[in-house]
């Protein structure tokens, strides 16, 4: 087994992973779900609808509720954070970078957006953002981003 594989598992040995499937559920009890894939891999395969969009580079500086970097999502430890990326590797490792900040409710999705994709998820996901939760107690906003290329980009935050 590689290094990188054993550390792969003891990062997943720390918390339970979700299915695709349980995304939707999660999400409705106020689990945000974090898309930490990078710009360019995010136009490729798509976006995750109502996702929160933060790259890895990035991920514990906006998180950590007591980092001056934070999102206004980052209220507190209690947040139940699920971080996504293309196929649920990268997500693990992230899922346990904030478990080491101490945001005990880090978890992230099996497969990545390709589970999502492939069980319906997106397509779900996509016809009911109001489901989706910015942070715990309140509704999702629809803000306008303006993009590097100078488009548009639409982000439920």
């Amino acid at each position: 087994m590689s290094r990188i594989d054993r550390i792969l598992d003891t990062a997943r040995n720390r918390y339970r992973r979700l299915s695709a499937a349980e995304v939707p559920d999660a999400l409705r009890r106020g689990a945000v779900l974090v898309d930490i894939r990078p710009q360019p891999q995010r136009a490729r395969e798509g976006e995750v609808p109502g996702g929160l969009v933060i790259e890895r580079n990035v991920l514990e500086w906006r998180v950590d509720p007591t980092s001056d970097a934070r999102l206004p999502q980052a209220v507190g430890d209690d947040v139940e954070s699920v971080s996504g990326c293309s196929e649920g590797y990268t997500s693990s490792l992230a899922a346990a970078a904030l478990l080491d900040l101490g945001l005990h409710r880090a978890t992230d999705v099996v497969g990545g957006y390709h589970a999502l994709a492939s069980a319906g998820v997106l397509a779900q996901l996509s016809g009911r953002p109001v489901s989706v939760t910015g942070s715990i107690g309140q509704r999702p906003r629809l803000r306008e981003v303006l993009q590097s290329d100078g488009g548009i980009a639409r982000r439920w935050i």
